[in-house]
């Protein structure tokens, strides 16, 4: 029986790095993670893992070399006038750079799961800016902690234990009871349940309750018709602002219940800029609970390479940057790509019908572990290899704080050693194709 320790979780956001493995046979034991983590790592011995190049020949999927798909897979690309190449947020950002130059390179669009999720986030931070914090400061100095529009745990089971609720920080020695909990959100949910105050706001009033907090910062009073709009008291919104104002050190993660409601990034640009004018009166940081192990890793990699954080447009040779037209919910919606490249993503099960209705029309390739409804619609189907399983590489942590990651096993296939040898491949052959 083979034990490795300290395996970096590649599930969430979180990216717990403290996760113990025994590994014997086709018999894996999973410690320290949660429940999503534990079925993430089982997929190294599912029995219902790709292990086998396919390619779509008179309809069906079929056996294929590996050769074969590679070739194929690149002239899909190559051939292509506009091609989609969307990067998920399971694996590295090795991965992600292939992808994003290979997009580059053939006039392209590079896109990846912050699109439909964190996307306004990001956009609120482009207009607000953001004052931030890494885990382990929040961790050590946070006596208030506020989810805002999160609720972390059914979404991110450890986040709470390990960096904000629970955890014995350097001036929070004893935990949760050195720490005060506020939850927004207009479901009454476990994470709800759990804090101090829990704010129930009505459905997709984010912003007016922003508003209406900033409002009584400045030490005026918001109109008494706010109350009826938000579902929520000015003498609760008091009691809130007061608690902010008094804590030592405040955090707030806002989860998608900010980004996804009316308002989209602008909640996110008013709750950026409450924090930086509570920051006048203490301590407040903000930062997102991304829901991807790597989300943040596209962002970060796509900001430093080309300036824009998603959704990035080469067509005419240089980057561009508009979303709602250049992103790729947008390009599906309005058939403006002429092929796909999926990797480590979903985006049949969750994208707009109209948009996977595309995808089916359209030649796409993708990357992937196990079978799901976009390898179902593929062309060309490649076996991905498990990043922090199967072979090294860096995620970004929802701090924006890089995660090198060793593996506790080696790559299953002979052809690829990881998702980055397989990208690379790909990329040398479409050079070859394009003759550069």
């Amino acid at each position: 029986m083979m034990v490795t320790k300290n395996i970096v979780c590649p599930v969430c956001g979180a990216s717990c790095d403290d996760i113990q493995v025994e590994l014997e046979g086709q018999g894996l034991t999973v410690r320290n993670a949660c429940k999503m983590g534990n079925a993430k790592f089982q997929e190294v011995v599912s029995p219902h893992r790709i292990k086998e190049p396919l390619v779509r020949v008179d309809g069906d999927l079929r056996r294929a070399s590996w050769d074969e798909a590679i070739e194929m897979t690149a002239r899909i690309l190559a051939n292509s006038e506009r091609p989609l190449l969307f990067m998920g947020s399971e694996t590295s950002t090795e991965a992600m750079e292939v992808g994003i130059h290979m997009a580059e390179f053939l006039g392209g669009i590079a896109d990846s799961n912050s699109t439909v999720c964190h996307g306004p986030t990001t956009m609120g931070i482009q207009e607000a800016g953001r004052v931030g914090a890494t885990a382990g400061q929040s961790k050590s100095r946070a006596d208030l902690t506020v989810y805002w529009g999160s609720n972390p745990l059914e979404s991110m089971p450890r986040h709470m234990s390990r960096y904000a609720v629970y955890p014995r920080g350097y001036w929070t020695q004893r935990g949760r009871f050195d720490r005060t909990v506020i939850c927004v959100d207009p479901r009454r949910s476990i994470t709800a349940e759990n804090a101090d105050l829990h704010i129930q706001l009505n459905p997709n009033t984010d912003y007016e309750l922003l508003s209406a907090l900033l409002t009584l910062l400045h030490g005026k009073r918001p109109h008494q018709t706010v109350e009826e709009v938000t579902g929520v008291s000015i003498s609760e919104m008091e009691r809130m602002l007061e608690m902010m104002k008094s804590c030592n050190y405040g955090a707030i993660y806002v989860g998608l219940g900010i980004a996804s409601s009316y308002g989209k990034h602008r909640n996110a640009e008013l709750a950026f800029n409450l924090v930086k004018e509570l920051n006048s009166h203490t301590k407040f940081v903000i930062g997102a609970l991304r829901g991807h192990c790597n989300v943040a890793g596209f962002n970060q990699i796509a900001s430093y390479l080309y300036g824009f954080p998603f959704g990035l447009d080469f067509a005419r040779g240089y980057p561009r940057y508009n979303p709602g037209e250049y992103t790729a919910v947008d390009v599906l919606r309005d058939r403006d790509v002429d092929a796909a490249f999926i990797l480590s993503a979903d985006l049949v099960s969750h994208f707009p019908a109209a948009c996977s209705e595309y995808l089916a029309q359209i030649p796409v390739a993708c990357i992937d572990i196990a079978p799901c409804p976009t390898t179902m619609i593929s062309d060309v189907v490649l076996p991905g290899v498990i990043d922090a399983m199967e072979c090294d590489g860096t995620f970004y942590r929802l701090d924006d704080v890089p995660i090198y990651f060793q593996p506790f096993t080696s790559s299953p296939f002979s052809f690829t050693e990881s998702n980055v040898d397989t990208m690379n491949q790909i990329f040398k052959r479409v050079k070859r194709i394009k003759g550069k």
